[in-house]
């Protein structure tokens, strides 16, 4: 069944993001809808829509209405004589001849992807690469043609789509465009990983970040300090850090839990089975992992939830996106972390195990 044709300026965009893509201002295009697993102990994000995949055709409608709008602010520039440099001016004037655009929640994105030099995208939501590969090829192939100024595009995917292509299919959709992915690791720990109902093995993981890796793709891994609470603690931090050394990710982000009202993780905390670590019992964990990340990786805490504090009462760790290298920085990061156990002048039992 063809897709009817798209109205005007009526294009799709998802609700998340990886912060990364936000503080690149990234062009954010939906290429399915949800997450096609939403079973997370952990997640509340998706919980209450349902999966869909867009058409080919769709998408590339959406890229063709972005292009649109970015074509008409140039004449605009020009015709101002700011020489196709498109200034505030620009999207004022076309927002007066286009009203319907002051109501889009698209148009200021693509303002900002404009302004940040519309280098990089984002394909939404939780999963792009479930979608069949030659789908996925015309899409970026379509996205890159009709952007040639894209130097990253990246998506959400998760290690099991990853790991059921073959390698030729994902070779293609390299070759097409898409240069990073971000999986959701969140632990190593196989008795962990069936606890919040991941959908995955550690091997799993391990399976799918290396067929990343070896098409091409840079990867991005995130991992969740705390999430075994203080009776998984030591397990979740090894076998967190075991996993990471197989795959050698590119990049490795720190997500810490925050049990979401709602979630199944959540009612294990509100029932007495999950207890969650301190602050300082969070540092002791995250001691215990970094000293046995044995990695060639950017190591970040590019997140808010990655609240622990120094001497001066401010954050402990960069929130830059491009984090600590490691190996060159690894004891940089161990002393920040016994930086911030100092801090409050005690040292939690935990530490004593």
């Amino acid at each position: 069944m063809s897709a009817e044709p798209a109205q005007k300026y009526d294009f799709e965009v998802g609700v998340y993001r990886p912060p990364s893509e936000g503080g690149s201002a990234s062009l954010l295009l939906r290429i399915t809808r949800n997450c096609p697993w939403n079973r997370c102990e952990f997640c509340a994000m998706y919980k209450t829509e349902k999966f869909e995949l867009r058409s080919p055709a769709e998408v590339k409608g959406d890229i063709d209405q972005v292009a649109d709008i970015c074509g008409r602010l140039k004449d605009i520039s020009w015709k101002l004589g700011h020489g196709g440099n498109i200034a505030r001016e620009a999207a004022i004037e076309l927002l007066n001849s286009e009203p319907e655009l002051n109501y889009n929640q698209g148009f200021v994105m693509v303002y900002n992807w404009i302004q940040s030099g519309a280098g990089t995208a984002f394909l939404q939501d939780a999963n792009s690469l479930i979608m069949k590969t030659d789908q996925l090829v015309d899409i970026l192939q379509h996205l890159r043609k009709t952007f040639p100024t894209l130097n990253r595009v990246t998506s959400y995917a998760r290690s099991k789509t990853i790991a059921q292509k073959k390698p030729e299919e994902l070779q293609a959709i390299r070759e097409a465009g898409l240069d990073r992915v971000h999986i959701g690791l969140e632990t190593g720990d196989d008795e962990l990983l069936k606890k919040i109902n991941k959908g995955v093995t550690a091997e799993g993981h391990i399976k799918g970040g290396k067929k990343a890796i070896e098409a091409g793709f840079q990867v991005s891994e995130y991992w969740m300090p705390g999430l075994g609470g203080t009776e998984m603690w030591q397990n979740h931090a090894l076998n967190t850090a075991r996993v990471l050394n197989e795959i050698n990710p590119h990049y490795i982000r720190s997500r810490p839990f925050n049990p979401i009202p709602g979630t199944g993780m959540h009612a294990q905390m509100a029932a007495g089975q999950l207890h969650l670590l301190s602050a300082d019992e969070q540092l002791a964990e995250l001691k215990l992992m970094m000293e046995n990340l044995d990695v060639t990786a950017k190591v970040c805490f590019d997140h808010a939830a990655n609240y622990w504090h120094n001497r001066q009462g401010g954050l402990l760790f960069t929130h830059s996106y491009e984090g600590y290298k490691f190996p060159e920085e690894k004891a940089r990061v161990l002393e920040l972390i016994d930086e911030g156990l100092q801090a409050n002048n005690k040292r939690p039992d935990i530490l004593m195990l």
